[in-house]
Formats: C-alpha cells, structure tokens, sequence
C-alpha cells in the first residue's frame, strides 16, 4: 500500500479468544470473519488442545498468511484438523507497527518458553516500544519481529513472577501505550485493556465456552451471549475454575486505575453500527453525532421548492445520516428526504487499501456510483464520518457533480483530523492531513473540495454525544492533540540518555 493512497484513518486490529469450545478454531474463524473491517491485511489462529504425553502441557497449533479470513481459512480441514483444539485466539491485522511485508510480523504470536507455552494477538500501539526494544535488545533479547506487541512476548517470557497471571502482570506495569489482548496459554485464556483502555474488548458466553472479542459483533455470529466488557487496566482469566465455579477471576495492571481514554473514534468510524462498544450501541452514538451535527450546521440556504436530499457516504455514515436527516427536518423546518443517492460496490475493498491505478477518480468510481434520479436538480447534502486527505472526498464531489445537483453541501460527524494517532489508528502524517493544509480554515477547505458548504461537528458536540455518564473520558487525540499516555520518539528517548 502506497502511503498516498491513504485517505480514511486505516483500521488497527481486531483480537479474539475462545475457551472450551470443540471446535474453538472454528469458532474463532467466524468472529475474525465478523471482526474483517479492523484489518484486512492478514489474519492468524493459534489453537491449543491437551497433549498426549504431559498433562500440565497443550500442543499449540497455529496457521497465518497474509490476506483476508475467507481466503486464509478456505480449507474446511485446516480449521477442524491441524487447528483442532477447545481453546483458541485469533488476530485480524493491519499494520500500525511494523513492515506490513514480513510474515514474521503477522499475528497471533507463539512461543514456548521455560513455563510454557505462549501465543499473543494484540490490537493498539505501544508508546515506549523505542526504549523497551532498547533495553531488551541489550539484555540479550533477539527480536524476531519489527513489531511492538513482541515486546509484550519477551517480557512475559523472562518475568521472574511464579504465576503466568504475575507474569503478565508484570510485563504490562512496564509498557505504556493502547492494548487490547487475547493470550493463550497451558492454563487457560486470558485477555487484558490498558490502564486507559483505548481499545474495546469485551467478554461473551456460548453455553460452557467464553469468547473474547474486540467487539460484540464477533459474539452475535456465533450467538454467545454479551456478558460484560474487560475493564481499563483489568487482566481476565478464564480456565478450569471458571467452568467448575462460574467465575472469572481478575486482577488489576496498576495499582491505580487512571481516568478512561476511550478512543472516540471507534464511535466515528471503525467500529460496526451492530456492535456494542465502552458500554453504548455504536448505532445509537452515530445517529446522536447525525443529530448534534444538524444543530450545529443550521439551516441549509432557502431553495424554490424547500426541498433537501440528504444522502450518505456507504457504509460507515449510514446511521449518522438518518439522525441527521431526522433533526433536519424537524428543527429547521425543512422538507428533508433521505435518499440512497450513492451505491457502493461490495466487491472491492477499501479505497485506500486498492492496489493499482493512480487515478483516484477512477478508483472511487469503482467503489461508487450515483443514482441520478435521485440527485439530478436537488439540493444535495452528503454525510460522512471524516476527511483526511481529502483526496477522496474531492473524487467523491465530483462523481456527485456529474449527476447534475443544484447544490452539493458536505456534513461530517467529526471535527477536523489536526494530528495522527498514537495509540492503535494509522494516520498520514500531520503536514498531510487537508485541515493543516489549509491552517483550519474552513472556508479553504470547503474551496478546495468544491462544495458549497462545508460543516464540521465541533469537539464540544462530539463529547456531547457520546455517552460520559460516571465521568468516562475520551482520547481526542487526533482532533485536539491532547495525548493522554506521552509518546515516545527518538528524539526524546536521545535526551532521556543524555540525561542519564
């Protein structure tokens, strides 16, 4: 992938476990399937069964390529043979660390070590990987990956803890940054969310199994039933007791709890409208930003008719979209329509995710089409969830033009994207993204994609509408530059040396 090609913050990861189930690698399968659109780029299954010759050891097997669920797991007999087992985890990825050429780097990882054996899938970005990969490579660590989530591995490996729990304890308390993980091991299946907990990660049940998954969208596929979310700064484990007792024991990271960071933009974008994320439908929170974002925007210049076609840019806006079609109508007085003014082709991926042609018209045209019945001599008002670049946004407009609206105004359910993201979410880099092009101004941005207004819903309506009930907080990381973890880069780890 070209990095100019990028124009949607690109998906990080999407982890899931499965314990005590016959055909866990199976089951697994189905939620990677259901978790796809939080990396395409290649997928993993690390399964585990009871071994024949030690009863306090499992054989671990596992299968990763590069590529999508579907086409890695084809085989029907490489998930019910070689990945037989009742314990499994699973990764989808995209790369936010790392060459996202290298096998080596696809997820979930294994190892066997001097307790056992050990696999880990990890979705987020740790933020002192620079000093950690320093201090570990000059104890004699060799990394076999360029990724920060080895990191995690090596640390538990060589914990002098007793417990694989206090082994996994100790290694968080010395990393920093997002984490959402699913680990395997002999004892059982054990899932952990940073301190903040920027990444969701949530707990399900299916009869005597336990899945664990990024998002509750991989619960419904198989039907287990939603039981609660890992909490922030919360290590879970799920094994023997838990199916003789029902409970699932817990244990905290640090000994504080620090005040949420919750990744708003899981409710902008990444996360799918059936899921259930920090507590909240994400169906519910987009039709609130579509509502909130009508308010701000105000009234739509009068046009003979009074007519307004609201369309939606598919699929993540869909459901903002109707929220802010609703609040349209009835607030401003206006005779709004919703319409399917765009159709979108299911049968290629990404936009910024195809290989190919430079032509980025050309490419949006291949994932979209206008249906000009519809537009053809309408005030037209498109919703969408963000603008990076704007280079897509641009191609967008002008497919629309073609259509022949009267007007074509451009609504988006998130402020201007002002810096990358640190913590699990792949940006351009900050001199790229369209709103420093053009200094914030939007009137400049609005002339540069050749619409004839442009609103953008503010910080303060964004927080407003996602839910903040016990004091909850959000990472805004990339709209206000407001990071809540320190990041580390070479130029600071450099005057951290100096300073002895």
């Amino acid at each position: 992938m070209n990095a100019n090609q990028i124009d949607k913050p690109l998906c990080n990861c999407g982890v899931v476990g499965v314990y005590n189930h016959p055909q866990a690698s199976l089951m697994t399968y189905y939620a990677l399937h259901a978790l796809q659109h939080r990396g395409q780029e290649s997928a993993g299954i690390v399964a585990s069964r009871p071994s024949s010759t030690r009863p306090d050891r499992r054989k671990f097997s596992i299968h990763k390529a590069h590529g999508l669920v579907l086409d890695i797991f084809a085989n029907e007999e490489l998930l019910l043979d070689e990945l037989r087992g009742d314990a499994a985890i699973g990764h989808n990825r995209y790369s936010t660390t790392g060459s996202n050429i290298k096998r080596a780097n696809i997820q979930p990882f294994y190892s066997s070590y001097h307790a056992g054996n050990l696999a880990l899938a990890h979705n987020g970005n740790l933020t002192n990987t620079i000093s950690m990969r320093s201090k570990l490579s000059d104890e004699g660590v060799l990394f076999q990956t360029s990724t920060d989530s080895e990191i995690i591995l090596h640390l538990i490996a060589r914990s002098r803890e007793v417990t694989t729990m206090g082994r996994i304890q100790d290694a968080l308390r010395q990393v920093r940054g997002a984490y959402s993980l699913t680990i395997l091991t002999d004892e059982g299946l054990i899932a952990a969310r940073d301190p903040h907990g920027f990444r969701p990660l949530c707990i399900g049940k299916l009869g005597e199994s336990y899945v664990v998954a990024s998002e509750t969208c991989a619960l419904d596929i198989i039907s287990a039933e939603y039981i609660r979310d890992v909490q922030p700064n919360e290590i879970v484990l799920i094994d023997e007791h838990t199916l003789r007792t029902g409970e699932i024991r817990s244990m905290q990271i640090d000994d504080v709890t620090p005040r949420p960071a919750y990744c708003i933009f899981e409710y902008v974008y990444f996360a799918r409208p059936d899921s259930r994320i920090f507590g909240e439908p994400v169906d519910k929170v987009r039709r609130r930003l579509g509502k909130r974002l009508a308010e701000e925007a105000g009234m739509l210049p009068a046009t003979p008719d009074g007519k307004v076609v609201v369309i939606n840019v598919p699929d993540s806006s869909n459901t903002a979209t109707l929220g802010y079609a609703r609040v349209n109508e009835t607030l401003h007085n206006a005779d709004t329509r919703y319409e399917i003014g765009l159709i979108r082709s299911h049968y290629v991926g990404r936009t910024f995710i195809s290989p190919g042609q430079a032509n980025r018209e050309f490419k949006v045209k291949t994932k979209f089409n206008t249906v000009r019945g519809v537009l053809e001599g309408q005030q037209v008002v498109v919703v969408d969830d963000s603008i990076v670049r704007g280079t897509t946004s641009k191609a967008l407009v002008s497919l629309i033009r073609e259509a022949h609206p009267t007007e074509l105004h451009m609504r988006i359910t998130s402020p201007p994207i002002t810096h990358p993201c640190r913590y699990g979410m792949d940006f351009p880099s900050k001199e790229e993204l369209i709103a420093n092009t053009y200094n914030l101004d939007i009137e400049a941005i609005r002339e540069s994609l050749g619409v004839d207004s442009l609103h953008y819903l503010s910080v303060e309506g964004l927080l407003d509408a996602v839910p903040h009930d016990n004091g909850e907080g959000y990472c805004t990381a990339c709209f206000t530059g407001n990071y809540p973890v320190p990041i580390e880069t070479a130029a600071n780890k450099m005057a951290l040396e100096e300073l002895g």
